[in-house]
């Protein structure tokens, strides 16, 4: 199996959540983003996370901590750009992003998106709703680090959402399943925080 490296995208303005670095929030004892990096971590050879505020915090979870290298706030794009160039610099093939307010994603993301990728350098995971746009979950992606340059360029032209870019060089859809509940839950709101909390309680996780 290919080296493949692993990243976390933190760098959300989290203005649902009322500002700040939702990432960081306490989830039953841990933060998301430690969550995140725990669950992570048994399925790459290396993690960092991404994340322009709050280094420090960042850096007593997880080391590396990436910044974007594209100025004026460009998205998750730029978090993974930085992410593809951390991972050619320690040899991976490869690089998978996850959310750092997602802190159920599967177990087996990586194995599966590498497995599901076929040909195509790119593999983004999904689940089954009907409607299109929510069953892509376009932050959780396999990205080989060779699309580095196409990346900066696009993003120089003014790129910002992640499906764009990918269209652009076809991408494998990855199928999850969606019980008992949806893995890639993602916390906006403080409600949203609220459900996580009673997952955490209802499947010991």
């Amino acid at each position: 199996m290919t080296q493949i490296a692993g990243v976390v995208l933190c760098g959300g303005r989290s203005s649902r959540m009322g500002g700040g670095e939702k990432a960081l929030l306490d989830l039953s004892g841990k933060t998301l983003a430690a969550r995140a990096v725990e669950r992570l971590a048994g399925q790459v050879s290396h993690v960092a996370i991404s994340a322009n505020d709050q280094i420090d915090a960042y850096s007593n979870i997880c080391e590396p901590v990436l910044r974007d290298e594209i100025h004026g706030r460009a998205g998750p794009l730029a978090g993974i750009l930085s992410a593809l160039h951390w991972g050619a610099s320690i040899g991976a093939a490869d690089v998978v992003s996850v959310a750092g307010d997602t802190p159920f994603f599967p177990s087996d993301l990586v194995s599966r998106l590498e497995a599901g990728r076929g040909s195509a350098k790119i593999a983004i995971a999904r689940t089954p709703e009907e409607n299109i746009k929510f069953a892509r979950h376009p932050t959780f992606g396999l990205w080989a680090v060779d699309l580095a340059d196409d990346l900066e360029a696009a993003l120089g032209q003014g790129t910002r959402k992640i499906l764009h870019w990918a269209e652009q060089h076809g991408f494998a859809d990855v199928m999850f399943e969606d019980a008992p509940f949806n893995p890639f839950f993602n916390a906006n709101t403080p409600e949203d925080m609220a459900h996580a909390r009673a997952l955490v309680t209802e499947y010991d996780l």
